[in-house]
């Protein structure tokens, strides 16, 4: 998975109409829709403004008037085919007079987004998870042990009937440390995933 490092543009003419692309680094919806109104606001004279998000738990598409699945699907395809995430694509098209056909127009939106990404450079991304911990006090130490091993990250610890501890690792090492947490502490461990991965 990767992250988009800096904004990049495209642009394409076919049979007169112009195709400007652009990509922006995301982490909201909110982010994404303010780009959206800048360019909409620096291109008045657009007559579509189409765009594909794919952003940690908050992905969306708009053919903005364009016939369904011409514009933001392909253009989504791209993103998805390049392996991002928490990333804004956009197409600005002026109208150069002549009809496309729902072919043309897929290949020309998918293609203003491929283009882009010739100039961007992309950043991988790690997928970390959250989980929470439930030990009996004695064995705290046993448990940040473990913790240290794997570079996990201690976010808080709530110390009731029992010690509560949230942490954060790699998505990918959460198995492999559940699993030797169990078999260190013989079972005497409760342990929760506390969210969706994220970026």
């Amino acid at each position: 998975m990767y992250q988009l490092a800096s904004p990049v543009t495209s642009e394409l003419e076919i049979k007169k109409s112009r195709f400007l692309g652009f990509l922006f680094p995301v982490h909201s919806r909110q982010q994404a829709m303010q780009h959206l109104q800048a360019l909409r606001a620096a291109h008045p004279g657009a007559v579509h403004v189409c765009w594909a998000l794919v952003c940690t738990g908050d992905s969306g598409l708009d053919d903005d008037g364009e016939p369904s699945g011409t514009a933001a699907k392909p253009m989504y395809n791209v993103l998805v085919h390049k392996d991002v995430t928490n990333i804004l694509a956009v197409v600005v098209r002026y109208w150069g007079g002549i009809k496309l056909g729902a072919g043309g127009l897929t290949r020309a939106y998918g293609q203003t987004i491929s283009d882009a990404f010739r100039d961007a450079q992309l950043i991988a991304v790690e997928v970390m998870q959250e989980l929470q911990i439930t030990v009996a006090y004695a064995a705290e130490a046993q448990v940040r042990h473990w913790l240290e091993k794997f570079q996990a990250e201690v976010l808080d610890v709530q110390y009731d009937s029992q010690t509560r501890m949230t942490v954060r690792l790699r998505e990918k090492q959460v198995d492999e440390l559940c699993d030797a947490l169990t078999s260190a502490l013989k079972g005497q461990v409760t342990l929760r995933r506390t969210e969706e991965p994220a970026a």
